[in-house]
């Protein structure tokens, strides 16, 4: 039987997944498969400048396609640096498969030169992880890891690929099919509870269903959509879950948590059954645990058994893909008896309405306003902050406009290599990434891998010149004392005791125009749509508008730190 190394069956490998995009940075424990990679066809190889963004490319890449993302980096730090995409892609669901170069088995615990105990280091924030020991054990964990990656819970899977075993001839046989003892996926609903819980359904006076990212995730939002319309029962979302329906839809409330809506909260806060489906319950949308939700029996559609009743307790417990169960209750559900329900919600959100104060100087609400204006369709894709939350408070989401985020880790850095990312995967959809001027510059080198790509991306940096999430917990909960969030902080302010501060550094529209991209300034509400069609004669580079917004502009509602979601602090 013919036989090829270790590198000739990894690329077969990708090749048969499907695999058409792979990120990857070279080094010497990966060269080998580099050259490999050089003499095929039908596998696009983007070269990011970071291995961190590498890797939060493959993850908006495969958000965005519904895809696995695959990642290739050499051993050491080119691995290490993997390990902050490996943790925002666990926490978020999504399916990515990263191999890892590693140096030869006999140099494998050694301390040689770039090893590192990558699988042992990422093992709590990867699905699986493994080193391939044996050449003839390669192909069937190639198949494994992507089955393991994309099924279940999505997560990301890495492999560890010793040079000696790459380098070893083998087999060219690469399995069709996977059977890995322990690991069986649920598939299929527990007809009984979900008809349990469709009855307590349509008893209840005041029913809510909560949506997670599991049914952005599954694609079930055509149908979940179905579902809430026959039952007239309304809808909150966690942020991670925006989009699970329309947010122009007149049966969603809006956000729960933190920073959610008056309205979304109090319902939450009031409502007698929560219909729950694909979330996690993390602390960020309940609150104090005990008084979360106080007066409803509580539904948990979950396809992660380790989720359901581990932050909250819950009722009636069913272990499922979201879309296969949400499928079979539109075959069983009927309308609800939620008219007074409704009236109820709508003055709350008569009451206090989702909106910012009108300020003199630029509002982030102008600036989100008009992308909602401009695009009909498109991928919004934010950095973490302030911009963020404003973001999934106000960004109209729809069938054709997608929001993706660091949402589980609230990874500073993920925007414009997640924005790349998507862009890469969705050649032909308009990508508007937002970020702040903090987390911009984490990994701002991708301006180059933007402009070589030739990805005309949209990316608005709102510059408050603050880390401005941290600065309004100084402002409301530490007196007012900025440590460590000013950033033309330095020398200068040092030595001045914080009496003088230089210009802001970097010129955002200086280091634009020096990566070749487009870079445009805002200071006044009335540039604001030019900026974005100008933006959009852009459609073979990345367009930087910087828009120089207040530090005092602040995100609420807003829950004080260990409240409960009835202790919202409003707009003063």
């Amino acid at each position: 039987m013919r036989q090829i190394s270790g590198n000739k069956l990894l690329v077969k490998a990708l090749k048969e997944e499907g695999v058409d995009t792979l990120f990857g940075y070279p080094g010497a424990c990966t060269i080998d498969i580099s050259d490999e990679l050089y003499k095929q066809s039908g596998i696009d190889i983007i070269l990011p400048r970071h291995e961190q963004a590498l890797v939060h490319e493959a993850d908006a890449y495969a958000r965005t396609t519904g895809k696995v993302g695959v990642c290739l980096v050499t051993s050491g730090p080119g691995a290490t640096n993997l390990v902050t995409g490996l943790a925002t892609a666990n926490y978020d669901s999504v399916p990515l498969v990263c191999f890892t170069g590693q140096v030869a088995r006999h140099l494998i615990g050694n301390d040689a030169f770039q090893e590192v105990d990558i699988v042992g280091i990422t093992r709590s924030i990867t699905k699986y992880g493994v080193t391939v020991r044996n050449r003839e054990d390669l192909g069937r964990i190639i198949k494994e890891a992507f089955y393991i990656a994309r099924t279940g819970r999505p997560g990301p899977v890495l492999i560890d690929l010793p040079k000696d075993v790459m380098a070893e001839l083998g087999s060219a046989e690469y399995p069709k099919t996977v059977n890995i003892r322990g690991y069986k996926p649920s598939t299929g609903v527990h007809m009984g509870q979900l008809k349990k819980a469709l009855k307590m359904l349509h008893k209840a006076k005041k029913p809510l269903f909560l949506a997670g990212g599991g049914v952005n995730i599954s694609h079930a939002n055509e149908i979940f959509k179905e579902v809430v319309e026959k039952t007239q029962v309304p809808v909150v979302t966690t942020i991670m879950g925006r989009g699970a329906i329309s947010t122009e839809h007149p049966l969603f409330i809006g956000n729960i948590g933190m920073h959610g809506a008056y309205a979304a909260n109090m319902a939450m806060n009031e409502c007698d059954l929560l219909f729950s489906i694909g979330t996690r319950f993390n602390d960020r949308i309940t609150g104090k645990l005990h008084a979360f939700a106080p007066h409803a029996e509580i539904i948990h559609i979950d396809i992660d058994t380790a989720s359901i009743s581990r932050n909250i307790h819950v009722d009636v417990p069913i272990v499922a893909d979201a879309k296969e169960a949400i499928t079979k209750m539109a075959e069983y559900v009927e309308k609800c008896n939620t008219g007074k329900w409704l009236s109820t919600i709508d003055a709350w959100k008569s009451e206090h309405p989702l909106t910012m104060k009108k300020r003199q100087l630029m509002s982030p609400l102008d600036i989100i306003n008009e992308i909602n204006r401009q695009y009909d369709e498109a991928i919004l894709v934010t950095d973490v902050g302030q911009h963020q939350m404003l973001v999934s408070q106000y960004a109209a989401i729809t069938e054709k406009k997608k929001l993706i985020m660091s949402g589980g880790l609230g990874t500073m850095g993920y925007g414009l290599p997640g924005a790349i990312g998507a862009k890469i995967g969705n050649p032909d959809t308009p990508v508007i990434m937002v970020s702040g001027d903090g987390g911009m510059q984490m990994n701002i080198q991708e301006l180059a891998t933007a402009v070589l790509e030739e990805l005309p991306i949209v990316c608005c940096i709102f510059n408050n010149t603050y880390l401005g999430m941290v600065r309004q917990w100084q402002k409301l909960f530490y007196g007012k004392r900025y440590s460590m969030t000013n950033l033309r902080s330095g020398a200068l302010s040092r030595r001045t005791d914080g009496q003088e501060y230089p210009e802001y550094t970097p010129d955002f529209i200086k280091l634009a125009e020096s990566y070749g991209a487009k870079g445009i300034r805002v200071t006044e509400t009335e540039e604001i749509a030019a900026a974005f069609e100008e933006a959009k004669k852009n459609t073979k580079r990345p367009t930087i508008i910087e828009f120089i917004i207040d530090p005092e502009e602040m995100v609420y509602p807003m829950i004080k730190p260990g409240g409960t979601l009835a202790d919202m602090i409003m707009d003063c």
